[in-house]
C-alpha cells in the first residue's frame, strides 16, 4: 500500500514538473521569418486587414526603442496590435472574465536574435482560451485560426509597405493604425 501511494507521488510529482518545463513552449511559439523585419511586419499587417471578423490593427509598438533611449544596446523588436471587436466583445461584456482584457489587443511580436534571423513570436491564443471555460475557450479559438492566416505568407506576392502610425504634433496622442482604434 505504501508503495503505491508513494507512486502514485512521484507520478504526480513528474508530471507537474514536466507540465511546468513545457508551458513555455506551449503558451508562447516562435518560427523564423522568411523575410526581413520590416517585410515581415508588413505582411502580417496586411494579413491582418484582410483577414475579416471585423479584425483592425490598432498599433506598432517598438519596445527597443526605449532601451535603446536610455543606453542600451539591443537588436530590433517590433510589436503589431490587433483587435477585433467582434471577439472582445463577449469577453468585455461578462464580468466574469473581463480581466482578460489584458490580453487585448492581440500582440505579434517580431524580432531579430543574434544570429541574424527575424522571428515572429505569438501567444497560443486557442490553448489560452480553454482555460477560462467555454465561451472564452470558443472566443480565442477562432482568434486563434485567424492569427494562422495573419502568418501566412505568399512568397510570390509582392511586398505592401509597412503601415506606421503618424507622427503626432507636440503634444497629440498617437493614433490608432486603422478603424478599430483598440479594443
Amino acid at each position: 500500500m505504501l508503495k503505491a501511494l508513494a507512486g502514485f507521488i512521484v507520478g504526480i510529482v513528474v508530471i507537474g514538473l514536466t507540465g511546468w518545463m513545457l508551458m513555455p513552449q506551449l503558451m508562447f511559439s516562435e518560427r523564423v521569418s522568411p523575410f526581413g523585419m520590416e517585410e515581415t511586419v508588413a505582411r502580417i499587417q496586411h494579413n491582418i486587414q484582410n483577414t475579416g471578423n471585423g479584425w483592425a490593427l490598432s498599433g506598432l509598438r517598438n519596445p527597443a526603442r526605449a532601451v535603446q533611449g536610455d543606453g542600451g544596446n539591443v537588436l530590433p523588436v517590433l510589436m503589431i496590435e490587433a483587435c477585433s471587436t467582434q471577439y472582445s466583445k463577449p469577453i468585455l461584456k461578462e464580468d466574469t472574465v473581463r480581466f482578460l482584457s489584458i490580453l487585448m489587443p492581440c500582440k505579434i511580436s517580431i524580432y531579430k536574435k543574434n544570429d541574424g534571423k527575424v522571428y515572429i513570436g505569438t501567444m497560443n491564443a486557442g490553448l489560452m482560451g480553454k482555460m477560462f471555460g467555454p465561451m472564452v475557450g470558443e472566443v480565442m479559438g477562432k482568434v486563434a485560426a485567424d492569427q494562422k492566416k495573419f502568418l501566412h505568407f505568399d512568397p510570390n506576392t509582392p511586398a505592401p509597405k509597412m503601415i506606421t502610425p503618424a507622427i503626432p504634433a507636440s503634444g497629440a496622442s498617437i493614433p490608432s493604425l486603422g478603424g478599430g482604434g483598440g479594443c
